[in-house]
């Protein structure tokens, strides 16, 4: 199979035939419609995850067709239309059996603990716990974007943060993964207030409901404020600084969440979180039970994550594409069609 292969941290990878994924016990292989390129990716090529051995396929939000099932996977048939969670979780861990796959410490991720979705062919372990079928209607490069995201958005605004109709939320980052966050609070009834360094992601958040937008600089906090202060603030990049300017933001009592990475570290004025009674929530993914809920939302049409779409693109062009991260996020969302050429 074709697929986007990492030599050296840093250093532009290449497409390269490479051995097709055999299905493991417990395990099926999907052949890959679509798969999202997404900032985590971009830290992985950096060599910032220190599960990745190289060399290395990247990928980890994506959406096929079942190509062959693995001995002992009950339930899921070869030609089902599928996505999964980018947490693969074990299914019988404590943290699994109370709901929690998410945080499931045998987890492992496509893209980062094995080769994932960067790729004409994927293998998705632990498969009848993580796999989700798709409705017929929703199309591949749409679900795709629901694996990593959209539902990680999705759950961090809805199931974390537990935003309601009223609240002002800001999210700082404009991103595949703040766009989805505004669209998600816009449509439970948020004021949502969008912050971000550039202005066509901007234009983008005002499209998908955001009330104000803001452009990122030294006044940030201020503005905030003078919009009447945040109930709900979100760190959708990844930035110290970011970190400290949400932290500022919110009204005493707020909510802030912590869903971008943080490779270099965060300092947090610990005497203000104590003094305001401020929350700091982390939020990791969505497991693949709670999908129900948000596919729903999508099939009534409340939410729209087919419109963060911006660009797809193949996997020739996609180490480029990867590359560009360096200098900057592009508005929306990129989706990969491996089997393209």
């Amino acid at each position: 199979m074709r697929a986007v292969v990492i030599e050296e941290y840093g250093v532009l990878p290449v497409v390269q035939e490479v051995p097709r994924p055999e299905p493991a016990d417990g395990s099926v292989v999907l052949k890959v419609e679509a798969t999202g390129l997404c900032r985590s990716d971009w830290h992985g090529w950096m060599g910032h995850d220190s599960d990745i051995v190289l060399p290395h396929v990247p990928g980890h939000e994506l959406a096929g067709t079942i190509a062959a099932v693995g001995s002992g996977v009950q339930g899921w048939q070869v030609g089902e239309r599928v996505t999964t969670p980018f947490i693969c979780a074990c299914g019988v861990c404590e943290q699994c059996r109370e709901g929690n796959q998410q945080v499931c410490p045998n987890q492992l991720q496509p893209g980062f603990n094995y080769w994932g979705s960067f790729a004409e062919y994927v293998a998705v372990p632990y498969a009848e716990v993580n796999l989700v079928r798709l409705p017929d209607d929703l199309d591949f490069a749409t679900a795709a974007g629901l694996g990593c995201r959209f539902a990680t958005s999705f759950r961090a605004i809805h199931q974390v943060g537990k935003v309601v109709a009223g609240e002002n939320v800001v999210i700082f980052g404009c991103g595949g993964v703040g766009l989805s966050a505004v669209m998600i609070a816009a449509a439970l009834g948020a004021r949502v207030i969008a912050v971000d360094t550039n202005p066509d992601a901007l234009k983008l958040a005002r499209e998908y409901g955001a009330s104000d937008t803001l452009q990122a600089g030294s006044t940030t906090v201020q503005e905030i404020r003078d919009l009447g202060g945040a109930h709900v603030t979100m760190d959708a990049l990844g930035s110290n600084d970011i970190v400290q300017q949400a932290l500022h933001a919110l009204k005493p009592r707020g909510r802030h969440l912590q869903v971008g990475l943080l490779p270099s570290g965060v300092q947090l004025d610990v005497g203000r979180l104590i003094g305001q009674e401020l929350h700091w929530l982390g939020s990791h993914g969505m497991p693949a039970h709670a999908y129900p809920e948000m596919l729903g939302l999508v099939a009534t049409g409340n939410l729209k994550p087919a419109d963060l779409i911006t660009r797809t693109i193949t996997l020739n062009e996609t180490p480029a594409a990867l590359a560009a991260l360096s200098t900057g996020t592009p508005a929306g969302v990129t989706v990969i069609h491996p089997s393209t050429r």
